[in-house]
């Protein structure tokens, strides 16, 4: 095993890269912007240029780097196909291939959904350290998830695999999720989804609360408000924890992981969350697998960068 390795987390906005060494210790982590204009044709030019700058920096010569792990926000297959990234403007082509021609100094280039690698970052050395199979739910603007198992990552025929924010949970539901399909457990559990739920909730009940009081309110002040104790906010959670727990425990009766980590801005909740989520994943899980931990991811921005790392090792 040689000595570095280089896990780059690409990002609509921002492309997050960090040089690892090979045991698992971040060195150094720095951001270059994702130029997407053109199709995203300089995205991967631009992060060959930046590591290459960097090993010089540093004066490491690129014989004492393993590999470069690359995390991308699309789905890609087992032989590091992406197939289409929307928000990158890239179509389908193989990233191994791709960073070979730029950087064929650090032939071992391996690369996998944003999500995914995420998971397998927290399972390498973040909340789920020490377990071998985990799935990951992500609470920010959407619900991404990632699924590992044997320490490997799940990717799936088509690179779908550990899309739970598209698990069904609310099949009456009228209004269509992004995806197009209706009642995704996104639409309740995303940032943006619970501060959906929580106005559905408001309108149909008149239980006093500070959030009537509010001209606009966040995903944020819900969960503070909750942590407060406020009996309202604290019965959005509970549903939102609700439709977790039964999404998890649709999981369960086909991968049945070690462990869920649960990570993203809304796992700031904390307890107030993970306990609504745990009691419902208690109610609805086959019974073999209603002990399953569930913990709040420990890496926050940087999980994606480890994982990247993990998959080249």
């Amino acid at each position: 095993m040689k000595t570095y390795a280089f896990g780059v987390d690409i990002g609509g906005t921002t492309v997050k890269i960090g040089l690892f060494t090979t045991s698992g210790t971040m060195v150094d982590k720095w951001e270059i912007p994702t130029r997407t204009e053109n199709n995203g044709e300089n995205v991967l030019p631009d992060i060959s240029a930046s590591i290459r700058e960097h090993l010089a920096s540093r004066s490491i010569d690129s014989e004492l780097v393993e590999g470069i792990g690359v995390g991308v926000p699309g789905p890609v297959g087992d032989d590091n196909t992406v197939y289409k990234c929307v928000n990158l403007g890239w179509g389908v082509f193989n990233v191994k291939d791709r960073m070979n021609a730029l950087l064929p100094e650090i032939p071992n280039v391996a690369a996998g959904n944003d999500a995914n690698v995420a998971a397998l970052g927290e399972l390498w050395q973040g909340g789920a350290k020490s377990h071998k199979s985990a799935v990951m739910f992500t609470l920010g603007t959407g619900v991404g998830g990632g699924v590992v198992m044997n320490e490997n990552i799940v990717a799936g025929t088509n690179g779908g695999a550990g899309e739970v924010g598209h698990i069904t949970v609310e099949p009456n539901e009228t209004i269509p999720c992004g995806c197009g399909k209706y009642g995704c457990l996104e639409q309740y559990a995303s940032a943006n989804g619970i501060v959906h739920l929580a106005k559905t909730m408001l309108e149909k009940c008149d239980k006093p609360s500070q959030l009537r009081e509010m001209e606009t309110f966040t995903s944020k002040d819900i969960c503070d408000l909750a942590r407060e104790g406020e009996e309202m906010a604290c019965a959005i959670l509970d549903k939102c924890g609700s439709y977790l727990g039964r999404a998890m425990s649709y999981v369960s009766c086909a991968i049945d992981p070690e462990v869920y980590v649960i990570g993203g801005g809304m796992s700031r909740a904390g307890a107030v969350l993970t306990d609504s989520i745990e009691k419902y994943y208690k109610k609805y899980a086959f019974h073999v697998s209603a002990n399953t931990k569930i913990v709040v991811a420990q890496l926050g921005n940087d999980a994606g960068m480890y994982g990247c790392v993990k998959m080249i090792l």
